[in-house]
């Protein structure tokens, strides 16, 4: 690739320190056998998995689900596995490599390209913690009545708490995030049911329809839908954090190491489809047809009243604060490893925090004072903006680095997963870019209007 401009001639196999030293190769694999060993494996999978129900997924589910039913549930699910797939790789890079994607774009790109890669990944972060630190805000003005210019500051106090976990085992990390995404998980698992939504309908809703494509303003919130579930930085952690695993190092280990940490990400992924499912199935059952839901804090309001159960919007509150709680800590995460991998360059973990959080807050806080809480929404289609313009430098590496023969070795991807990788990449970067450029022109953003069922399928129907 030495033809290529900002490619190295070959790896810069330069010593350097694991990302997330203190926890490298920390977990005890060897010796175990059956369902131990695929426990000792479990973990890493769900805070991948964090991502792909944060704050920022929910303005778009909810979108979706008021104007347009079931009929996006498609979208969610194939979005899902396009994840699958792309953590799968990250797993693999990590494990066979010993290399996370962070320092791979180091060995193998010109510095001034990794510097680049590296700014693009910052900006990415940044704005998914903005998107959390909303999601987190809005928690806690719909539980407490807090005002959400005070509810943004609030957060900042999170940063004692990945403080206090720098110090503890990874695992106990690993346990927090899991239980907190089963908890998000039971919340809208009562939820779902007290909405008494259509079955049949929502099965319909998983099959791919014509008018996701045909209907401009379904296409808007299809790709929206796209660009909040697969999330760079997830790329970045998920390539590291498998590395936690003391993995013995000849081929057969390997193999059957990455069999688990494949097995260990999917299952979370599931579980993560069915929390944005949820969303959108509950947003369906409940407004579709009665009420045109973009904001979170009116879906909160709404729920109780049309669905008739009181504990609905309070257990939706509570998701709501959970999964922003928890997005903070796999950012955190995500943040160091970039700094480390890109930089070399190592900060603690509360003031790695601190800097990102700082970062977020500043213009939020601006924003809210000088135009009020209704531009809330906004600033979550615009972190999603930020997310989908760094996408494509996240998955082009990635999908070239497991193809290289030179550090993948046996590893190296196939040609059936270079033609379904290439393929995915394309149709993900492509759909991304078209977001992105209808959201700085306004042409294709979708105006609140009623919803004609000639339109579009009622989830009843």
């Amino acid at each position: 690739m030495s033809w290529i401009p900002g490619f190295a001639d070959g790896w810069r196999r330069k010593p350097s320190m694991p990302s997330l030293p203190e926890s490298y190769r920390t977990v005890g694999v060897s010796g175990l056998k059956g369902l131990k060993r695929f426990l000792a494996f479990a973990g890493p999978g769900y805070l991948v998995a964090v991502g792909y129900m944060d704050p920022g997924n929910w303005a778009t589910d909810l979108a979706g689900g008021s104007q347009f039913g079931y009929l996006l549930l498609a979208v969610i699910l194939l979005s899902n596995f396009a994840a699958m797939f792309l953590q799968s790789l990250c797993a693999k890079l990590g494990i066979v490599a010993g290399r996370d994607l962070a320092q791979a774009c180091r060995d193998q790109y010109a510095p001034w390209v990794s510097r680049v890669l590296w700014v693009l990944c910052e900006l990415a972060i940044t704005a998914c913690d903005l998107a959390e630190l909303l999601g987190s805000a809005i928690a806690l003005k719909l539980l407490f009545g807090i005002p959400l210019i005070w509810g943004v500051v609030l957060t900042a106090a999170d940063v004692l708490v990945v403080l206090l976990l720098q110090g503890r085992r990874f695992r106990v990390l690993e346990a927090l995030v899991a239980c907190l995404v089963l908890a998000v998980g039971g919340c809208f698992a009562l939820v779902v049911l007290w909405s008494r939504p259509d079955w049949a309908g929502v099965a319909r809703g998983f099959i791919p329809s014509s008018q996701i494509i045909t209907d401009p303003k379904a296409l808007y919130i299809a790709i929206g839908i796209l660009g909040a579930t697969v999330m760079p930085h997830n790329l970045y952690l998920h390539s590291s954090i498998v590395q936690t695993r003391a993995v013995e190092t000849d081929e057969a280990s390997k193999k059957q190491a990455l069999k688990y940490a494949t097995w260990d990400s999917n299952l979370a992924l599931l579980f993560a489809l069915f929390v944005n499912a949820g969303i959108l199935i509950v947003s369906a059952s409940a407004f579709y047809g009665k009420h045109d839901v973009t904001e979170i804090d009116k879906a909160y309001q709404l729920l109780t009243p049309v669905i008739g159960v009181s504990a609905a919007s309070l257990l939706f509150a509570i998701a709501l604060l959970a999964s922003g709680q928890n997005a903070t800590i796999t950012g955190t995460l995500a943040g160091q490893i970039v700094m480390e991998g890109f930089l070399q360059f190592r900060l603690p973990g509360w003031a790695r925090r601190l800097v990102t959080r700082v970062i977020a807050i500043v213009p939020t806080i601006i924003i809210l004072s000088v135009y009020g809480e209704s531009k809330v929404t906004d600033l979550l289609v615009f972190s999603q903006v930020i997310l989908s313009l760094q996408l494509p430098f996240a998955i082009v590496p990635l999908l070239m680095f497991t193809g290289d023969k030179k550090l993948m070795g046996s590893f190296a991807n196939k040609p059936l997963t270079k033609v379904i990788g290439w393929t995915t990449a394309t149709v993900i970067i492509a759909l991304n870019v078209y977001l992105l450029y209808n959201t700085i022109t306004g042409w294709a953003k979708p105006e609140p209007t009623a919803i004609s069922p000639a339109t579009t399928q009622r989830p009843d129907a």
